[in-house]
């Protein structure tokens, strides 16, 4: 009888503590939001305020470049026909991503580019698609230590038939084609399919070239000799004419104030930028990760990424 009263008394006290943990864990939550929400909000020398008179916008594309980047070339557009935006610096942190995300991406601000001036600066790095979108520009800058070019596609077939094997499972597929079903995660490929998705590679990665060679007005054995997708330093890519020079953000808007005319410090408004609950799921996820949101009670599925930053298909990413 005492060790069920003890049992009682002591499931009681897991519960308590459990509601403490929550309480205070649900608290810190609310800190953090508020701190990032206010580091949402400071910017130094990005005016972040819709401005009327003379400016240069801003493009900031960080982080893995997904299928979808309509919130950007949307704004692209809106800026291309503001009178009051004279030029674009396009701020590149990105090792890469979706083929279609960053043709896409690159069309658009080869549009901008032929009405406005544009400037690339880019951070930490600025390679494969990340690289590719900045080829319009008509200057880029990059750091010494930034990680830029490896020019080049990659697509991808897993094969768990071995495993599926071992464990007694068959899959049997029906396809109206022999190429159909190449390539599928439960067979391995075949030479035919092998040869056939080595094309579209091909293809794709020719239409990369292309974007190198009319973008950084190179001849197009130099780039191919260049495109093996290795990633070059900013010191080894300046030398290589793959960027042209070597210098902060604050040197890109300078250059591109004077290239449009513009006196003294221009203002520059951010454009483009992701919805507030978008931009902070990643600050949160980071500083406490999914036990915090867990003892919150929180649904970490409403902080995963969403649809368009996946990726399928043929991709230009730099993965170290």
């Amino acid at each position: 009888m005492s060790s069920g009263v003890d049992a009682v008394v002591t499931e009681a006290e897991l519960k308590r503590r459990l509601r403490r943990w929550r309480a205070g864990a649900t608290a810190v939550f609310v800190v953090a939001v508020m701190t990032a929400g206010a580091l949402g909000h400071r910017t130094t020398g990005w005016k972040p305020a819709a401005v009327t008179g003379p400016h240069l916008a801003r493009l900031r594309v960080s982080g893995v470049i997904g299928a979808d980047v309509s919130r950007w070339t949307k704004a692209l557009s809106k800026a291309e026909k503001n009178p009051a935006v004279k030029g674009l610096i396009l701020d590149v942190d990105s090792p890469g991503g979706s083929v279609t995300g960053g043709e896409e991406l690159h069309d658009a601000i080869e549009h901008f580019a032929k009405v406005k001036p544009v400037v690339t600066t880019m951070g930490g790095v600025g390679a494969s698609a990340g690289y590719m979108i900045a080829l319009p520009s008509k200057r880029i800058f990059a750091e010494r230590s930034t990680l830029t070019g490896s020019i080049g596609v990659i697509m991808e077939s897993p094969d768990v038939s071995g495993l599926l094997g071992k464990i007694g499972v068959n899959v049997d597929e029906l396809v109206s084609g022999p190429l159909k079903g190449q390539p599928s995660v439960v067979k391995p490929l075949s030479p035919e399919g092998r040869a056939m998705l080595q094309g579209v590679v091909g293809n794709l990665f020719d239409q990369f070239v292309a974007m190198v060679v009319t973008g950084r007005h190179m001849p197009e054995d130099k780039v191919r000799s260049l495109a093996d997708g290795r990633p070059y330093t900013g010191q080894q890519a300046v030398t290589l004419g793959l960027i042209d020079a070597l210098g902060t953000r604050d040197d890109a808007r300078n250059w591109l104030a004077k290239t449009c005319g513009l006196s003294g410090e221009p203002e520059v408004v951010t454009i483009g930028e992701a919805t507030r609950r978008f931009s902070l799921r990643r600050r949160l996820i980071g500083l406490f990760g999914g036990a915090v949101m867990s003892l919150t009670g929180l649904d970490p599925a409403e902080f995963l990424p969403q649809d368009s930053e996946r990726l399928d298909g043929a991709v230009s990413i730099w993965k170290p």
